[in-house]
């Protein structure tokens, strides 16, 4: 299963939300009722990597991201625009440029003049 990873971690934030403790025990019941093999190596890692980091302040830090770079995007819009008339008025002039060729040159190869 892809997703089997992601049902360790959705576990784990479901104790962390309900308020238990996040332990090998509590993640294997958890795993087990999702209808997921439970994998001994993984509920272990599990346990091991989520002692040794703040999962509030992870939580935290996850939602504000997205609210951060929502509020800058309004900003960034008008700049993004001028850059994009910028890009089409060059693309104009160099094809106005190309139909500016010299039609003797072309002949004066072909005829070797």
């Amino acid at each position: 299963m892809a997703n089997e990873g992601k049902a360790y971690i959705h576990a784990a934030l479901a104790l962390y939300y309900a308020g238990k403790e996040i332990n090998e025990e509590n993640l294997k019941k958890i795993v087990s009722a999702l209808g997921v093999e439970v994998d001994e190596a993984k509920i272990k890692m599990l346990v091991a990597g989520m002692s040794e980091i703040n999962l509030e302040e992870v939580l935290k830090t996850a939602t504000a991201a997205p609210i951060a770079a929502a509020a800058a995007a309004p900003a960034a819009a008008p700049a993004a625009e001028e850059s994009k008339e910028e890009a089409k008025k060059e693309e104009k002039e160099e094809e106005s440029k190309e139909e500016e060729v010299d039609i003797g040159e072309g002949l004066s190869g072909l005829f070797g003049m």
